[in-house]
């Protein structure tokens, strides 16, 4: 009970919903050897996602600058780590790799597209 409340309470810390609301989606992100699978995600505007995010490998980390997300992802086998993210109107995020894991560290990117908004009649 005590790890959910200091998750929320970072949460609201770093900009990220925390409420209870369920999400509109969840996204399962696996981090191995400089590179995210997924590594290119779609969401609509305004989307509450839950990124699940889990090593197949060693420690990563998972970085959304312009939204002030960084956690770490744990090394393979020791559990997961939930964040949630609320999807702007639109354009493309960047998330990244904080945590140095290696040679390819800076290579370790990916991006959410958010797609435009449909125009109602």
């Amino acid at each position: 009970m005590k790890l959910i409340i200091i998750f929320f309470a970072c949460a609201a810390a770093f900009g990220q919903p925390a409420d209870d609301r369920k999400p509109d989606r969840i996204i399962s992100i696996e981090a191995e050897r400089f590179t995210y699978n997924p590594a290119r995600i779609t969401v609509n505007p305004g989307e509450l996602i839950e990124f699940v995010l889990t090593s197949d490998d060693t420690g990563h980390g998972f970085r959304i600058p312009s939204a002030g997300i960084d956690v770490a992802i744990p090394a393979r086998g020791r559990g997961e780590i939930r964040v949630r993210f609320q999807a702007p109107a639109s354009g493309e995020i960047a998330f990244e790799c904080s945590r140095p894991c290696g040679a390819g560290h800076n290579l370790m990117r990916g991006t959410i597209l958010i797609k435009k908004a449909s125009k109602k009649s």
